[in-house]
């Protein structure tokens, strides 16, 4: 070995001698640390009670407002507006005037039709008349049988002649109610299309305003068909109900189930349900998307809020609190409602569940609960 290698390694002992002189006083403080350090923790965390209660089974969709009686108001008769009757968006009750047609020319012809009336009833008189003559000269033997036969028979015309001038004049009398256009039933009519003077006439196009019943209405939305056996039972049993939500407003009404399509649809797997609101304060209005809530039925179960329970590769788990130290408990959930996810497996009700803090826990972690906030 040469000299010049001897020299290297000398120094390179020597460095490292001089190292392991300076850092002795941070390797004697660690171990000491090491032997005087608590051997287990205590974790803050925040608990909560896995509580058992009555939990509804229910289903999520979008629904539509829609109303139970629509109509759209037309003319059944070729005239002008006189008078409009109501503000546009107004609240109308059943039997309200809306519109006022012309009615001149058919009460011209009504006035015509009841003189022709009163003739023919006039010339049936006087052929009753002479019928009577013709029957008590035939007694006496004045007169022949071919003019009392003749008699009758014009009293006969006469008389038919007057049953078909009756039902023309009361067909014209149904012409003349055409012009006086009253709401059907109750809702909010539309803005008027028509305004006084207008023509109108039955093959328009354009309706003269349309009504909407607004109370009650329904709401149309579409559920799995694998809800459809339990919403038929529930239906039966008349457990089933429907909450329909304005979003963004957190407005709602209440109602049940009024109708199930007897059809599932093949290309999507959903059938169309449609629940019926009373909707009194006009909460929902025709043409709405809403959020609506379909529960079949409720059923007691254990639930806890969703963030207590963890995943892992073996499953769902939470952190039960046993005398001041936390276990992992494997649990099953069938389904989260409202921010609390159902239990079917692993809990039974009443144990203090960790529902913030995991990160730091383990089995055999001692845990402490965190004090609560003011106002929390």
């Amino acid at each position: 070995m040469t000299k010049r290698r001897w020299i290297i390694i000398a120094i390179v002992l020597a460095a490292g001698g001089f190292a392991a002189y300076e850092l002795r006083p941070y390797w004697s403080d660690k171990h000491t640390a090491t032997k005087t350090a608590p051997r287990s923790r205590v974790v803050a965390v925040d608990a909560a009670k896995a509580v058992r209660k009555p939990v509804p089974i229910d289903v999520d969709a979008i629904g539509m407002v829609t109303p139970i009686s629509s109509v759209a108001l037309k003319s059944r008769l070729e005239t002008t507006i006189v008078s409009v009757h109501f503000e546009d968006g107004a609240r109308v009750n059943e039997g309200d005037l809306l519109f006022t047609l012309d009615a001149r020319q058919i009460d011209a012809q009504i006035e015509q039709a009841e003189g022709n009336l009163a003739r023919d009833r006039a010339q049936l008189a006087g052929a009753e008349r002479d019928l009577n003559r013709y029957n008590e000269l035939i007694g006496k033997g004045a007169t022949t049988q071919v003019n009392l036969d003749n008699a009758k028979t014009q009293a006969d015309i006469l008389a038919g002649t007057i049953r078909g001038a009756q039902s023309a004049l009361d067909n014209l009398r149904v012409q003349k109610s055409y012009t006086i256009i009253r709401a059907p039933f109750p809702g909010r009519i539309s803005a008027a299309n028509v305004k006084i003077g207008n023509f109108v006439r039955p093959a328009d196009t354009a309706p003269l305003a349309t009504i909407n019943q607004m109370a009650p209405v329904y709401v149309t939305f579409a559920v799995p068909q694998r809800v459809l056996g339990d919403l038929r039972d529930a239906m039966k049993a008349n457990t089933a109900s429907v909450t329909a939500t304005i979003p963004g407003s957190g407005r709602s009404e209440q109602g049940k189930v009024a109708m199930v399509e007897n059809t599932v649809d093949a290309t999507t797997g959903m059938v169309t349900v449609r629940g019926i609101m009373d909707n009194d304060n006009e909460t929902l209005w025709p043409g709405t998307l809403v959020n609506t809530r379909l529960t079949v039925r409720t059923e007691e179960a254990v639930t806890v809020p969703t963030v207590a329970v963890q995943r892992s590769q073996s499953g769902n788990f939470v952190f039960v609190i046993r005398d001041g130290v936390a276990h992992v408990q494997h649990v099953s959930v069938s389904r989260t409602h409202m921010g609390e996810s159902v239990i079917v497996e692993g809990l039974a009700g009443g144990e203090d569940i960790v529902t913030d803090g995991q990160l730091l826990l383990s089995e055999g972690t001692k845990v402490e609960p965190r004090s609560r906030k003011a106002g929390a």
